[in-house]
C-alpha cells in the first residue's frame, strides 16, 4: 500500500510544514535523514500518543503500526523549546505522558492535543508561553548572512538551536534535493549537476547513507519501500567550508 501524506503550509514563522496520513499495511518503511524536529500526534488502537521526533542523520527502518493516524508539525531550522534540548533528541524522539484521552504533560502543564486544523493556534500558544523560541542566527547562517558574530559563536547557536552541525544540516538538504528531483524524472547524471555532488559515486554513496536507498532505486517506481515525509524546505541552505572565515561585512571568504 502506498502512504499518502497530506500537507500543507504555516503562517507560522516557527512552522516549516504541516502534514497528515493514515496507514495501512506497509512492507517496509524507511525512516529517511531529516534536518527539522518536529511534534507527531498518531492515533492507534483508540490512543493517542503525543511524540516528539529529533533530527535524523541517517537512513532507518521503521516499523509503522497498520491502521494508525499521524499528523506533524515541522519546525522551522533555528526553531526550538529550550526545556527539550534538540541536541538530545538527535536521531531519537520522546513520548510525553498522558493527562486524560484528550491532553498530555508539557512542562508540568496539561494540553489538549491539537490536530490538523488547529496547529497554528497550538504553536502561537506554545510561542505565546515561552515554550517555543527561535534563534535568528540561523536562518541568517543558512542565507550567509551573518551578524557581526565570531566563527565560532555561529557554530555554537546554530548546533543549540538545530542539534547539528551546519556542514550536517547541508548534507541532509541537499540529499533530499537530490530525491526529489529524481523522483520528478530528472535523469541521475542531470541531479548530480543540478544538486552539485562531484560525481555519480558520490551521489550514490550519501543517498545510500541518508535516503536509504540508491539513485537507481529511487526511480524505480516498482520497489515496495514506503519513504518518510519528503518536502522541500522554504529557506536555501548554502554549502559550507569548515575552513572558511567569517568578516565583518558579513560573508564566507
Amino acid at each position: 500500500m502506498v502512504l499518502t501524506f497530506e500537507e500543507r503550509e504555516s503562517d507560522s514563522p516557527f512552522v516549516e510544514r504541516i502534514w497528515r496520513t493514515q496507514s495501512e499495511r506497509i512492507d517496509a518503511f524507511i525512516s529517511i535523514a531529516v534536518s527539522h524536529w518536529e511534534l507527531v500526534v498518531w492515533k492507534y488502537n483508540g490512543k493517542t500518543n503525543f511524540t516528539v521526533r529529533g533530527p535524523e542523520t541517517k537512513a532507518t527502518s521503521a516499523p509503522v503500526p497498520e491502521d494508525a493516524e499521524f499528523f506533524g508539525i515541522i519546525f522551522k531550522l533555528g526553531a526550538f523549546m529550550p526545556h527539550l534540548p534538540v541536541s538530545r533528541l538527535v536521531d531519537g524522539a520522546i513520548d510525553l505522558p498522558e493527562a486524560t484521552s484528550r491532553s498530555f504533560w508539557l512542562n508540568g502543564a496539561a494540553w489538549q492535543f491539537p490536530d490538523y486544523d488547529n496547529a497554528d493556534t497550538f504553536v502561537d500558544r506554545l510561542v505565546r508561553d515561552g515554550l517555543l523560541v527561535r534563534d535568528p542566527v540561523v536562518p541568517a547562517a543558512l542565507r550567509g548572512q551573518l551578524p557581526d558574530l565570531t566563527l565560532r559563536s555561529v557554530q555554537r547557536r546554530f548546533l543549540r538551536a538545530t542539534g547539528l552541525a551546519h556542514s550536517a544540516v547541508h548534507q541532509i538538504e541537499r540529499a533530499r534535493q537530490a530525491t526529489i528531483l529524481l523522483k520528478q524524472g530528472v535523469s541521475i547524471l542531470d541531479t548530480v549537476h543540478e544538486v552539485g555532488y562531484a560525481d555519480q559515486s558520490h551521489m550514490t554513496r550519501l543517498l545510500k547513507r541518508l535516503i536509504g536507498q540508491t539513485p537507481a532505486q529511487i526511480v524505480d517506481s516498482s520497489r515496495p519501500e514506503q519513504m518518510s515525509f519528503l518536502f522541500k524546505t522554504t529557506t536555501p541552505v548554502l554549502s559550507y567550508d569548515t575552513n572558511v572565515r567569517w568578516t565583518r561585512q558579513g560573508a564566507f571568504t
